[in-house]
Formats: structure tokens, C-alpha cells, sequence
């Protein structure tokens, strides 16, 4: 089994300034090439704790990947601290001051001379190409272990482990076959529920069943080797029965691009109307590509019992026979009201929101996925009215367009 390692560097991730995306996205990536992370260490913009961590961190890994630190600037260390590591000096590699000079004569601009520091690396390195960037990647030997420096910038850093470093890696060594992960995403239940409910689940041997809360949503994942993927598809067939009615979508997809696929089949237009969620209704459609023929944002004030919610939906059916009406009321003393309005029927439901500890933002964040809840279940054929633990409906209406 091979040991994986990454090392992020720079003070702004050390000290949270920024969040490390780059190692979560890099974690799930080798992770689906059958390369899961052993560890994951984060340093600072500090020459001789780089230098310590590059030593220890390699006699540990088979493969390091480092993140970080190969910018223009006095405080972008990693080439330097790399050199040291190894002992050997850094030499000027001509052929990328020249590709840098082509990247900015292509922006109409002059390479700034600071920029050549950029192609200042190990003297044993082999240049690994960023063809997004002026941030060189590299890669050397040390203590038997591969170590790869690729630039912060996520972009740049994507491209170059999909078209250089995995490469590279599938050449290197014989890589595993990728672990079975079965995925699913419930909406109204809480994560103890689910744990109550599953941990006594008898699974195959080496298979985890985990749970990742991000509210208002709970993952449900079961991962195993390959070899046991059959035994595990028979569990998750218990696990999707169990959670049964609160089961919104399988996979990575997302429920919004789901409901896009089923809304761009049947042709039908989505028209929302907000208050409570303030827009991020149609910030959640328009960035799962669905498109929205009429949006707007009432202010808070707007009287909106659930009966003139109701209304207003049913006269969005009425007034466009082929479009979807999404309609989030406002938020008050704990309550929120919401309504569907289909070409067929209008559904409407007041709920009591019971948590008292959730921030604003997680709030309208509920007010959506329950409204796209409704109308993912209406696109499926289910029971629009749906049940959740922590939502409970004081006054439900559903009546004809």
C-alpha cells in the first residue's frame, strides 16, 4: 500500500486566513484513483520548518505532494527549501523563463523580472508543466520518496495534477484498484437519528459507513475495497430503505442539477418568487444551469399568510400554464411558509422551524432545499408534502391550478 502524503504551505492557511480547497479537492481526487491520503500537514511561510518538514515528511511517504509557495514573491519558499532539503543548489531552467515570456507577450504585457525567480528550482528537479500559470511546477527524489511542488493557485493546481502528476504516477508505480464509495444525500433527518438507525448495520470487513453533516444536508457514505462491492451494494439497499422518504439524491450530482435534467426533458420554465432566502433560490438554480424565465425578491414587510402565499403560486400556474412556480415566503417567530405551484396542482405547506441555533444564512439555506424538495419530489411522482424531523407542518394546502 502506498503512502500518500500532502504539505500545504503559507501562512494564510496555516493561520485559516483562507481554507485549504486544494487539499480537500486532492484528498477526494487520489482518493477515487485509489490513492488515499495518509496525512496532511499544513506550514507556514517559514524557510527552516519547510526544510525540517520536506526531511521528515520523506522518509515517512512514498509520495508527497506540496502545495503552495512557488509564486514571484520573497515570502514563496518551496523551490529554495526543496534545494536545501536536498542538497543541492538552485540553477535558472531557461526553457521556463521562455514560457513565461510567451505568457505574457500573449497578454500583450512585459515578464516583470521578479517573475524569474519563478523558474529558479532544484538543480535535480524535473520541470512539470503549468500551462494555465507562471508558477513552475516540479518534482524530485528524496529519501525514496517522489515529492511533487505544485502552485497554490487552484486552477493551476487542478490542471497539473490531472494532465502531469497522475500521469506520471500511473507510470511510477502499479496504483490500486480505486475503493467502492456509495453515496447518498438526505434531507430532514438529523445525524444522530441516521447513526442511531445504521451503526448496529452488520457491514462487510474493511467497509465504513460515515456520516458528513453540512447543514441542511447529511451524506450517507459506505466505502469498502472493491472486492466487496457486491456485498456492499446489498447493504446500501438497506441503508437507502432506511432512510427512505428523506433520500433526495444518490451520488455527487446535486439535487438542483438533477431537478435541471428533469426540467430541460419535460420543458418546463421555473418563475421564483423570494423573500425569506433573499435571492439565493435563484443563485442556487442559475448555478445548476436552469434557467429562469421570472425572478423576484419581495421585501420582508409583504403580508404573506399561507393562504396569499398559496395564492400567489396558484396565480403563477394561471398566468404560465407551462412553468414551475417556486415561492419562498418570510421567516417569522420560527415559522416559514412555502409553496409549489405546478401546471396541475398548487401545494403549500407552513412549517415550525424547531432549531434555535442556526445562523441566518443556514436558515434561507433550509428555505431552499425545502422548496427544491418539493419540487423534486413532485418531478418524481412522490408525495410533494414530504416529512422532516426538525420542520414539522402546522398547515398544509394543496388544491387545482
Amino acid at each position: 500500500m502506498l503512502v500518500v502524503e500532502m504539505l500545504s504551505t503559507g501562512d494564510e492557511v496555516l493561520h485559516g486566513q483562507i481554507i485549504d480547497t486544494n487539499a480537500a479537492w486532492l484528498a477526494d481526487c487520489f482518493f477515487q484513483q485509489g490513492l488515499p491520503l495518509s496525512s496532511r500537514t499544513t506550514v507556514g511561510d517559514n524557510l527552516d520548518c519547510l526544510v525540517a518538514t520536506f526531511l521528515e515528511r520523506s522518509l515517512s511517504a512514498d509520495i508527497l505532494i506540496v502545495n503552495g509557495g512557488l509564486g514571484p514573491t520573497s515570502d514563496d519558499l518551496s523551490a529554495l527549501a526543496a534545494a536545501k532539503a536536498a542538497g543541492v543548489p538552485l540553477v535558472e531552467h531557461s526553457q521556463w523563463v521562455e514560457a513565461m515570456e510567451r505568457y505574457f507577450i500573449a497578454r500583450g504585457r512585459v515578464m516583470p523580472e521578479t517573475n524569474r525567480k519563478q523558474a529558479l528550482l532544484p538543480e535535480n528537479a524535473e520541470l512539470i508543466d503549468n500551462p494555465v500559470g507562471t508558477a513552475c511546477g516540479f518534482s524530485l527524489v528524496l529519501n525514496d520518496c517522489l515529492i511533487f511542488f505544485t502552485p497554490g493557485v487552484p486552477s493551476e493546481f487542478k490542471v497539473m495534477v490531472n494532465e502531469q502528476i497522475l500521469p506520471r504516477l500511473r507510470a511510477h508505480f502499479t496504483l490500486p484498484e480505486p475503493p467502492v464509495c456509495l453515496r447518498l444525500t438526505s434531507f430532514g433527518r438529523s445525524e444522530s437519528s441516521l447513526a442511531k438507525q445504521f451503526d448496529s448495520l452488520p457491514l462487510p470487513e474493511n467497509c465504513v459507513l460515515g456520516y458528513r453533516s453540512s447543514m441542511p444536508i447529511i451524506e450517507l457514505k459506505l466505502t469498502g475495497p472493491a472486492s466487496q462491492k457486491e456485498l456492499m451494494e446489498r447493504d446500501w439497499q438497506l441503508v437507502k430503505q432506511g432512510v427512505g422518504d428523506n433520500l433526495i439524491f444518490e451520488g455527487t450530482e446535486g439535487l438542483a442539477q438533477k431537478i435541471g435534467k428533469s426540467l430541460r426533458e419535460r420543458k418546463l420554465q421555473i418563475i421564483v418568487s423570494e423573500q425569506f432566502s433573499a435571492g439565493l433560490l435563484s443563485w442556487t438554480l442559475d448555478s445548476a444551469g436552469i434557467a429562469i424565465s421570472s425572478s423576484q425578491i419581495l421585501p420582508s414587510d409583504v403580508e404573506q399568510t399561507l393562504k396569499i402565499l398559496a395564492q400567489r403560486a396558484q396565480n403563477i400556474a394561471i398566468n404560465h400554464p407551462l412553468s414551475i412556480g417556486l415561492v419562498v415566503g418570510e421567516y417569522n417567530e420560527q415559522y416559514l411558509n412555502v409553496a409549489l405551484s405546478t401546471p396541475d396542482m398548487c401545494y403549500a405547506q407552513r412549517i415550525h422551524y424547531l432549531p434555535n441555533n442556526h445562523s441566518q444564512k443556514e436558515k434561507q439555506e433550509v428555505s431552499v432545499m425545502l422548496i427544491l424538495d418539493m419540487l423534486s419530489r413532485w418531478l418524481n411522482g412522490r408525495e410533494v408534502i414530504g416529512y422532516y424531523e426538525w420542520l414539522v407542518q402546522t398547515e398544509t394546502l394543496i388544491f387545482e391550478s
